[in-house]
């Protein structure tokens, strides 16, 4: 057994989200969003390395030496699945691992507002599942893949770097790739998928513009597509998309996206008011013909009242998702006035001691 099994069990044991392995300090685990030394000596350069390179393919190690950093996917059976990134930094190597639960969590045990079942029993179009690092876009669109496994019988396809939730078939044919193992990039594979017979195709991240212009035409061509991007809002990732064509194409782009977007699912996490984990505030925006009109004029600031005014299709933006777990007394009004987009909404939460206390006021920033 590896000697890193040790440090993910506990990660696991206290339901941590990350392991931290860094030379030159002790290992740590991010709880509730935060992170905390495990109480363990400092790890050394050459310890670390032997860490790692226990658990590192080969293929991985070429990488790594090559470039410096590199991503895969570790698996502790019966424990959980990670997905690992190795990194050289000023004091030697290091290493993140990000724990996977074993099992899909349904978007019910979620909460997830229900307009994402709505959008995941499209047939065709794209859906966007956008957020920071570490806001859940994985095990939102695990979810969402797992609703469709079970009420549709088709053939899914993932691509991703690394294969994070593993799914087993249910109503579905199911076929997972890994970028590096099994295709050279998010571009290449999308390609070939497309010769594949898809009904559904998960792309983990649109990272460039020949995999974005790919997937919008997948989704043009009668495909359900399913990708995430590393945005803060609805608008903001119709901008990004826009964004990465030459402007000569931008008129093209943004009709295609009119027409082919079905919506786009915003997230960030939020600490529980107990303290003792955190769940999604959700922002979500449905394309409907105020929003697709939007779009193709390329007015895409004006998406926030089409979110304000889409109610009843299940649209809200993100201080509307904060103000009802606020209500639901699942989050602190503290917590809400931190992720808050307009601060004035939840100006009476925010710390008392806010306007004494540097730090405080830091902190909110």
């Amino acid at each position: 057994m590896s000697r890193v099994n040790a440090f993910l069990e506990l990660l696991i044991k206290q339901s941590g989200s990350d392991l931290h392995l860094v030379s030159g300090n002790p290992p740590r685990i991010r709880l509730c969003g935060e992170i905390h030394p495990v109480k363990y000596r400092e790890l050394t350069e050459n310890e670390t390395q032997s860490l790692l390179f226990e658990i590192m393919p080969e293929r991985v190690k070429q990488t790594f030496e090559s470039l410096g950093g590199a991503d895969f996917g570790y698996e502790i059976p019966g424990i959980s699945r990670f997905r690992v990134n190795v990194f050289r930094h000023l004091g030697g190597m290091g290493a993140v691992f990000r724990a996977i639960p074993s099992s899909v969590t349904d978007l019910d045990t979620l909460n997830m507002p229900a307009v994402l079942k709505a959008l995941a029993r499209q047939r065709k179009g794209l859906i966007l599942v956008v957020g920071p690092t570490g806001s859940g876009k994985s095990t939102t669109l695990a979810a969402m893949i797992d609703f469709i496994n079970t009420e549709r019988k088709g053939h899914i396809i993932t691509i991703e770097d690394p294969v994070e939730h593993v799914h087993m078939p249910k109503g579905c044919l199911i076929s997972q790739r890994e970028v590096g193992d099994h295709t050279d990039s998010f571009a290449s594979a999308l390609r070939s998928a497309l010769r594949e017979d898809p009904d559904v195709i998960l792309v983990g991240e649109m990272r460039d513009l020949d995999t974005i212009s790919l997937a919008v035409t997948a989704a043009e061509m009668g495909i359900l597509i399913l990708a995430t991007l590393h945005t803060n809002g609805a608008a903001a990732a119709i901008d990004r998309i826009i964004n990465v064509f030459p402007p000569g194409e931008e008129p093209y782009i943004r009709a295609m996206l009119s027409t082919s977007l079905c919506g786009v699912i915003s997230q960030q996490l939020v600490k529980t008011a107990d303290n003792r984990g955190r769940l999604a505030a959700v922002e979500t925006l449905v394309n409907n013909s105020a929003a697709s009109n939007i779009i193709r004029e390329g007015k895409t600031e004006q998406l926030e009242n089409v979110m304000q005014g889409g109610a009843l299709q299940g649209m809200q933006n993100i201080d509307t998702a904060l103000r009802r777990l606020l209500d639901e007394k699942l989050i602190t009004g503290e917590e809400a006035y931190r992720k808050a987009r307009l601060k004035s909404n939840f100006e009476q939460y925010r710390e008392q001691d806010d306007s004494t206390n540097p730090a405080s006021a830091d902190k909110l920033r």
